[in-house]
Order: structure tokens, then sequence, then C-alpha cells
């Protein structure tokens, strides 16, 4: 898996993972914040956050075209330090007012184009690698490690947002209780019913540091605590942006001839130009799949909004048994760890390697067993936690489908001379039918809920167990490895030269179609019964997948 690889592709990974790792830690409690903070319905909140996702993923557009003219590299550096400035003023807690507001509106738009000079050309110059005829067998691989990278990042931000948030409101005398900051606005705004005043009275009493308070004053401090904690968070990614720099520039001539524009490279005399038919062809056949995973995204990207809703109001907030331990970010990093170490105890050249590997993989097991023996009977959960399971089952399970796709190369036939390893576009069309699998289980889990609009703010009284989350969780990311690096890899090895950056950028913007429309969801959320939601996004999966299917062989064919 990692052998045979060019260096630079761990360094740009590293760099990626640092800038991923504050980014989603701002994510893991974006959502939560909009609602706490300001208190905004289900839709408003959701379509700010789905409008933040957009503007993400379609910048990249205008960093790759600029990139196309000044440059890769140059275009990475200038982002990640307008990054670094957007999630400052994020970080500073200035209230609920209208000057907080767009202030936060403010850093969102920072935050949007730092990442759209940033994310896609780094990706292109990992695609630019494997140009390189020594490589180029190696390019689907490197995207899955690649990816595997970002979501170790991204496995560890839920934990930290967690931490940080029980930090700042330990130190207030406050614990976390899911339905206080509805209950709290609803209060403040002369809106909240008899019922639900005394439950919010009932809940303050829980409080360890709270006494002589009414709740009016009440409202205002856990409104107020929670809310800068939650800017404490964001400050993560301060921190992070900084490490990510300096792994990029300490790092640079690891993967300098990657920062190569097609018009430097048309100076080589090595360099062959497509024809215009080609040229077409290729753009056609990437937007054709484009248009199609702008359905998975928009399906994807509800870890930050309605599952992590459904999370907080639908799911139980302790957790018992075998499952605690996946809710202990320590054990899933030796848990995932431990399956490299595995498959190097099979696939090692020599015995000795194999049996320290064994050895290894034993030690990270025991280690497991002894976290889960020392962890409570019941545990306590945040809703923002269940986001760590998709880049857990990422970093765990990419092992896992490179051996599966790798074994598939190489069952060659006479019908099959190059393997049954499926092409990306037959990965991502299969990605689709997996991902409407996922929410099929949303909509078992919903059976016999009550609507958001019947709970009105507070939480079931039914809540179903972690099961159904962390399998939803599970099948999204078998959707997401047969879709994303494959998609990304796919683009760098078809896009013409003349427009590797604008053709990354459009990736990214199909991703910020389908997130704008992951908003959806949110606006539907108390309009619509619970399992109506998700048997929407089931469907346009199912749709998506079918269109593939039917567009398969004109993309096969222009892809050659």
């Amino acid at each position: 898996m990692f052998e045979n690889q060019p260096k630079g592709l761990y360094a740009l990974a590293l760099a990626n993972t640092g800038e991923r790792f504050g980014y989603y830690t701002m994510i893991a409690v974006f959502a939560l914040f909009l609602r706490a903070n300001f208190g905004l319905e289900p839709g408003t909140a959701g379509l700010i956050y789905s409008s933040f996702l957009m503007l993400v993923y379609f910048l990249p557009v205008i960093g790759g075209l600029l990139a196309d003219i000044f440059g890769y590299g140059k275009m990475v550096t200038v982002g990640i330090m307008i990054m670094f400035l957007g999630y400052v003023a994020l970080s500073v807690p200035l209230g609920g007012g209208d000057t907080a507001f767009w202030a936060m509106v403010g850093a969102l738009l920072l935050i949007s184009a730092g990442t759209g000079l940033f994310k896609g050309n780094l990706q292109v110059m990992v695609g630019n690698l494997y140009d390189d005829p020594r490589y180029s067998d190696r390019r689907d691989a490197a995207f899955s490690i690649f990816y595997m990278a970002i979501n170790i990042g991204a496995m560890f931000a839920p934990a930290a947002a967690t931490a940080i948030t029980n930090r700042f409101l330990t130190k207030a005398g406050l614990i976390y209780k899911a339905d206080i900051p509805a209950l709290a606005h609803q209060y403040l705004d002369g809106t909240i019913t008899a019922d639900n005043t005394s439950k919010l009275q009932d809940l303050m009493s829980q409080m360890p540091g709270i006494s002589d308070m009414d709740l009016t004053a009440f409202s205002n401090y856990y409104i107020e605590h929670l809310s800068s904690a939650y800017n404490m968070g964001f400050a993560v990614a301060c921190v992070s942006l900084i490490v990510s720099i300096i792994i990029y520039m300490a790092t640079r001539s690891w993967f300098r001839h990657a920062d190569v524009t097609a018009k430097q490279q048309a100076k080589n005399e090595n360099y062959v130009e497509l024809t215009p038919k080609q040229t077409k062809d290729r753009i056609v056949a990437l937007c054709l799949v484009f248009a199609v995973v702008i359905f998975f995204w928009m399906a994807f990207h509800q870890n930050g909004q309605s599952l992590t809703w459904f999370a907080r109001d639908y799911t139980t907030a302790t957790c018992g048994g075998w499952l605690k331990i996946g809710f202990n970010i320590w054990a899933l990093a030796l848990i995932a760890i431990s399956i490299y170490t595995l498959f190097a105890t099979f696939q090692s050249e020599t015995k000795k390697a194999r049996l320290i590997s064994g050895i290894v993989t034993l030690a990270f097991w025991g280690g497991v067993y002894a976290i889960f023996a020392h962890m409570d009977a019941i545990i306590n959960i945040f809703p923002q936690q269940f986001q760590q399971f998709n880049p857990f089952f990422v970093v765990a399970l990419t092992p896992v489908s490179m051996a599966i796709f790798s074994w598939l190369a190489g069952k060659k036939s006479d019908k099959h001379p190059g393997g049954m390893e499926p092409s990306a576009p037959k990965k991502i069309s299969i990605g689709m039918f997996v991902a409407a699998v996922g929410y099929l289980i949303m909509v078992l889990a919903s059976k016999g809920q009550a609507s958001p609009a019947e709970l009105a703010g507070t939480v079931s009284p039914d809540p179903v167990v972690p099961g159904y989350l962390i399998s939803t969780y599970l099948v999204l990311t078998f959707a997401e490895l047969l879709l994303s690096p494959m998609g990304i890899s796919f683009v760098t090895k078809v896009a013409p030269p003349k427009y590797k950056g604008l053709m990354m950028g459009l990736w990214f913007a199909a991703t910020a179609v389908g997130n704008y429309l992951s908003s959806i969801p949110g606006l539907l959320w108390d309009k619509v019964p619970l399992w109506a939601n998700w048997a929407i996004l089931m469907g346009l999966c199912v749709l998506a997948g079918l269109i593939m299917l039917a567009m398969m062989k004109k993309i096969e064919a222009a892809t050659k």
C-alpha cells in the first residue's frame, strides 16, 4: 500500500491533514453553534451551514483558474493565510447580536476563499506527481492514502470539539444538555409553553455550579458560555493551520517538480498535447460525472446537520456495552492503526517483520481492551461525537478497500485482460446505491418517532440506541470510499493538461451544489415526518446510480 510512492505524497497529505483537522473541528459544532448562539430555526441554520459548504467547495473553481495561470503552489500558500484570518475572526466570542452575526459571515467568506485557493490546487499537485511514468500505476492507491490522511485529521476533530466544549462548560459550572439552548431561547423570546418552562427549571437544577439564578439569568448564562465554548473549538483551526504551513514549507523540495502548469509542461520535449476532440470528449465525460456526484454530496453532508440533529434529539445521550468504545477517540485510533499492522502481519516480506507486526497488533488490541475495562459502565455522549465515526471508518477501511481492488485487478482473463477491478465511473455508480442503503437504515431508525415539529425543541421520550447512526455512518463510508478518492483520482488522470486546475475546481463545484442542496432536509426538518427526510435522500441516491449506469459507456469511451 505504502510502497513505491513518491515522498511528495506524504508531505502534501500531512499538510492537508492539519488543515482538515481544524476545518472538521469547526464543522463538528458549527450547526449547533448557529442554533445555540443565535437561536436560529433548523431550516435557517441548515441553510447557512449548507451555503458555507457550497462556497467552500465552489470557490476551488476560481482557485483552479488562477492556479492554471499563476501556479498551484502560490495559490496554496495564499489560501492557507486567508483561511487563518477567517478562523481567527470566527473564534472571537461576540455574543448573539447583529454585529456578531455579520462578523461570522465575514469570517466564513474568508475561510471559503482561502479553502478555494488551497484545497483543489494541493490535490492537483498530488496528481502531477503521478504523471511520472514510474508512479503512474499507483495513482488510485495514492489518492486512497491521501484521502485516508484527510480523515485522520477529521477523525480527531469531533473529540477535540467535545473536549473543548466540556472544559469551558465545566469551568462555568455547567454540563451539556441538548435541549437547553432551544428552551432557553424560547424562554427569552416569550414563546415557551408551561410544560417546557417546567422542564427548563428542572434542567437548571441539574447544573452543578448554578445557584440563586432565575430562569432569565440562567438562559442568558447558558447560551453565552456554550456559544463561547464553541468559539474556542473554532480557535483550534488556527493552531492546526500553523502546523500545516510549517509542514508544507519544510518539505517543499519533495514536491516542487509537481508544482507545474500546462504551459510549463509544454516546454518538455516529451509533452503530448491532446487533440481538440479528445479535449472536448474528456471535458464532457468529466461533466457527466460531476452532475451525478451532486446527489451523493447532498446525501453525504447531512453529518453536520440533520444527522447531528437526529443524534441530539432522537438518540440516547448515554451508551453502554461494547458500543461505548466507539466514543473514546484513543480506542478508535488504536483500532485503526491495528488494521494496518494486521495487514503487515500477513503481507510483510520477512518472517521477522510478520512476527513483529503480529505482536504489535495484539498489543494494540490489548490497549483497546484496557481502555474499555476502565470506562464507566454507562457513559454520556455528545451529538457531535457521532461525526468521528465516518473518518474513523475511512482510515480503518482504506487498506481493506485497496486490498479488494488490488485483488480484483489481478483477476485477469480473456474477457477481462486488464483485470476485474471496476473503472472509476463504475465505482461511483455502485457508491450511489450503497449510500441509499445507509438512508434505508435511517428510515428504519425513525419508525414510530414523533416528528421534529411535534417535539417542539425537546428531545424524543423514546430515543433509539446509537447503533443506528453508527451503522449509517459505516454504510455511507463504504459509499464514500467508492466515490470520493476514486473520483479525485479520475479527474487528475482524465483532465486535459491545460485545464487541470479548472477541472479539479469543477469537481469541487459539483460538491458545492450538493452541499447547498443538503440544506433541503434542514428546511423540511420540522415540516414533514422524520422518516420522509431519509426516504427522499435514499430515492435520490438510487436515481443518481441509475443515471450513472445509463451514461457508463459514453463516459468510459471518452476517457480511454
